[in-house]
């Protein structure tokens, strides 16, 4: 049977539905020549089945597992389990919001210190859940969202050649998204709201998780810029700015209307914090107006987008790592494989 992506309510429940299904399929195919009590692991199996509460009631069977004889379900248990905290601590909406940056950056801040090995078993652990996703995931007309995680070359080791490049626009894309944005009709009372979110998003590459928990105390204007005092994962500060030109009408207009409860800069009607796969609905229904598709539409793809175009004007890897707040100068890397100018010179070669 498959299910539905966003198969729970919750982010929480929806991913710990995932590692669990992941859990219980390798319990059925590893080889269980080990086991010493197989009536314990019918239980288990049976007690997948029902499901668990909590990524601490998984852990006591996996751990039921290991004692009887398979110790191989570690491998891929662990890291999920590191997983799934590091996930569940952003407030995402949507398993959407998942993309290879994002696993990256979990990769680059769980296994440093770690040896190659298990290193290596943290990215065998990611890339077997996310492609059983791709394979037991179906919506209701029929087709799966499809992940295709590779994490190639994460952190110097070896996997297949070369490196998926985020789905991004191009700057004729980006050109055209700028301008939808400002011709895209919202709703009177969040027109201001939205354009300010996008806008800010777009042009300094934060996360969209960030954007939302923005507080009033953390924007303030210095010259001709407004400056952003972001605090990214593990709340770790970072500074980004943004031309005050681009925002200032939206910003102040917006600021006129705004009713939001504890200090946040943008919130929904009640004053509450907004979800990310709002956001990324907003994003989506831009990209429509202007004629744009992407492999992936959701807001993450805005983030992706400023830092390829970043690179490309600069060529320096380490303001892309500053400006984008990764942990690991890695995870910048991936903005390096698409670089026109550096490839042009090629076409000289035979001259």
């Amino acid at each position: 049977m498959r299910y539905d992506l966003d198969f729970c309510n919750s982010f929480d429940k929806t991913l710990l539905f995932w590692i669990e299904r992941l859990i219980r399929n390798k319990l059925t195919t590893l080889s269980n020549s080990n086991v010493n009590d197989k009536d314990r692991l019918a239980q288990i199996i049976q007690d997948l089945v029902r499901g668990t509460k909590s990524i601490d009631e998984l852990k006591t069977l996996v751990k039921s597992a290991r004692n009887i004889g398979l110790a191989g379900v570690n491998t891929y248990f662990n890291p999920l389990a590191k997983l799934y905290e590091f996930l569940k601590n952003l407030g995402l909406a949507s398993m959407k919001e998942i993309d290879e940056e994002l696993l990256s950056d979990f990769l680059a801040s769980s296994t440093s210190g770690l040896s190659d090995a298990s290193k290596k078993n943290h990215r065998i652990a990611l890339l077997a859940l996310f492609s059983y996703i791709d394979k037991q995931n179906e919506n209701s007309d029929g087709t799966s969202y499809q992940f295709k995680i590779e994490l190639k070359n994460w952190g110097g080791l070896s996997g297949k050649s070369g490196t998926k490049l985020p789905a991004h626009m191009n700057k004729d894309e980006i050109d055209r998204f700028l301008k939808a944005i400002n011709s895209f009709e919202f709703t009177p009372e969040t027109a201001y709201r939205n354009r300010l979110i996008i806008k800010m998003i777009i042009y300094t590459g934060i996360r969209v998780s960030e954007m939302l928990n923005l507080k009033m105390r953390d924007i303030f204007k210095e010259d001709d810029v407004y400056i952003l005092q972001v605090k990214g994962k593990g709340n770790k500060p970072r500074v980004v700015m943004i031309k005050a030109s681009i925002i200032e009408n939206d910003l102040q207009n917006w600021l006129n209307m705004r009713i939001c409860n504890d200090d946040l800069l943008v919130c929904n009607k009640k004053g509450n914090r907004l979800t990310q796969a709002y956001v990324s609905r907003i994003v989506e229904n831009i990209l429509i107006s202007a004629g744009i598709r992407k492999e992936k539409n959701g807001a993450h793809m805005l983030r992706h987008s400023f830092a390829t175009l970043l690179y490309q004007k600069h060529h320096d890897l380490i303001l892309v790592q500053e400006a984008l707040g990764h942990a690991d100068i890695n995870t910048s890397r991936i903005y390096t494989h698409f670089d026109k100018d550096r490839l042009r010179a090629t076409t000289n070669l035979m001259d």
